[in-house]
């Protein structure tokens, strides 16, 4: 089992930048395929980025590709997103999650979910 806890988030002005980061405790990190997620008010929760265990290879939703980046520290046990130009369509909570699945390119299959962070973007 893996606990994953969220931080980085706050509210940035459009154009703007943020880094969320994801800790895991619990089983290392580096065992699990590493997703980001959100969702907006009202809205269904949508793909953000995944990362693979080990190699670091990426998968993004259309929506944040060449604005959003994935990263991973598995020394630190920890998964980041870095959020650049940020819209004010961007505005959601932002959650981590974990597979041990090796799909990284597959959105579904996560089995353990952070409680997110909040991101607002102000036009």
């Amino acid at each position: 089992q893996v606990q994953l806890v969220e931080s980085g988030g706050g509210l940035v002005q459009a154009g703007g930048s943020l880094r969320l980061s994801c800790a895991a405790s619990g089983r290392t990190s580096s065992s699990y395929t590493m997703g980001w997620f959100r969702q907006a008010p009202g809205k269904e929760r949508e793909f953000v980025a995944a990362i693979s265990r080990f190699a670091g290879n990426t998968y993004y939703a259309d929506s944040v590709k060449g604005r959003f980046t994935i990263s991973r520290d598995n020394a630190k046990n920890t998964v980041y997103l870095q959020l650049n130009s940020l819209k004010p369509e961007d505005t959601a909570v932002y959650s981590c999650a974990a597979k041990t699945s090796m799909y990284y390119a597959r959105t579904d299959g996560y089995n353990y979910w952070g409680q997110g962070t909040q991101v607002t973007v102000s036009s």
